[in-house]
């Protein structure tokens, strides 16, 4: 009897150092090495409550659950997002840093000023998260309905056409920049602090056009106070189906949208990149994410991060290329 029962207590002896160092299952989206082992900060380059803030909020929450971890939203407005993109090359590289990078930070302002920073060498870049396209919209009493009558329009009354902007080098600037480089005419550009008071005006009809983001532009077109000709990017928008895109408009590859993505100062370890780019493109997966991000007009946009580094990249030289031939230095 003695001999029998040491030789069953045999098995549970050899699963006894086994058992002493067995660890807990790691979280879902957990990467090896214990990736995240704290709550990740993820600073937002606007102040809180706009559009941005929401996307950021938005995705975070949901990332944070896959992740297992809590995502501290630290909103750094100010200077056009310079201090938030300062701040978060000079933090640690270990992936508990990330920043919302977007057209500004990552595109037009590298484009038309000096900045403190390095837009592409000091980030690492984790993904995108998605885009709105702008969309090129006149004064309802303007007597045209199509991109083509505009062009007409604007020939036939040259310097007697005015457009507004969110500000001198901002993104509806320099997009109708492109617009009047493409159609070789004029407009009066007048910039404005913010797109509210730009709107204000066009639909007071002291300006005629402007080529805001879709998301500021759908209460006043669906209102019938400006009328809406073209859209940005290479397909129609799910919400306006009937507008063309300025591709099919005759303007091919006319491409320029309010992009927002994730970048982390420069030299996060590679499966630590990987794995928060992985566990992002899931959570922009989810039908209800895309439901929750209509509310801004944004299409999720999954991306490598070898792709959305090309991308920042591509929107660099692109604004930059535009800059130059226009003359837009804000540093002058």
């Amino acid at each position: 009897m003695r001999r029998r029962a040491l030789l069953c207590a045999v098995p549970s002896l050899a699963l006894a150092p086994a058992l002493l160092h067995a660890q807990p299952a790691p979280a879902p989206g957990a990467a090896p090495g214990g990736f995240p082992s704290k709550p990740i900060r993820y600073i937002v380059p606007v102040a809180a409550g706009g559009g941005s803030d929401m996307v950021g909020r938005t995705v975070t929450e949901r990332w944070g659950k896959l992740l297992g971890q809590t995502f501290i939203v630290d909103n750094q407005g100010g200077g056009g997002g310079v201090i938030a993109s300062q701040n978060t090359a000079h933090a640690a590289p270990d992936g508990y840093t990330l920043m919302q990078g977007y057209v500004a930070t990552h595109g037009t302002s590298p484009a038309t000023r000096k900045l403190p920073y390095d837009p592409v060498r000091d980030f690492t870049p984790i993904g995108m998260i998605g885009a709105t396209p702008n969309v090129l919209v006149v004064n309802s009493s303007l007597p045209v309905t199509t991109v083509a009558e505009f062009v007409a329009y604007l020939k036939k009354n040259p310097g007697r056409v005015s457009y507004g902007s969110a500000g001198q080098g901002s993104l509806t600037h320099l997009t109708m920049e492109l617009f009047k480089q493409q159609i070789n005419s004029y407009m009066v550009h007048i910039p404005y602090r913010g797109i509210s008071l730009a709107f204000t005006d066009l639909i007071g009809g002291q300006t005629q056009a402007m080529f805001p983001g879709l998301a500021a532009a759908v209460p006043h077109i669906r209102s019938g106070r400006v009328r809406p000709l073209a859209v940005t990017g290479l397909q129609r928008h799910p919400q306006f189906r009937d507008v063309p895109t300025l591709d099919e408009s005759g303007f091919k590859g006319f491409d320029a949208q309010q992009w927002y993505g994730v970048v982390g100062p420069a030299g996060i370890p590679v499966p630590v990149v990987r794995q928060l780019n992985e566990t992002l493109g899931a959570v922009l997966k989810a039908p209800d994410l895309r439901d929750k991000l209509s509310v801004e007009a944004i299409e999720p946009m999954v991306m490598s991060p070898e792709r959305f580094g090309d991308f920042i990249q591509r929107d660099i030289a692109r604004w930059t290329r535009l800059a130059k031939a226009r003359n837009i230095h804000l540093d002058s």
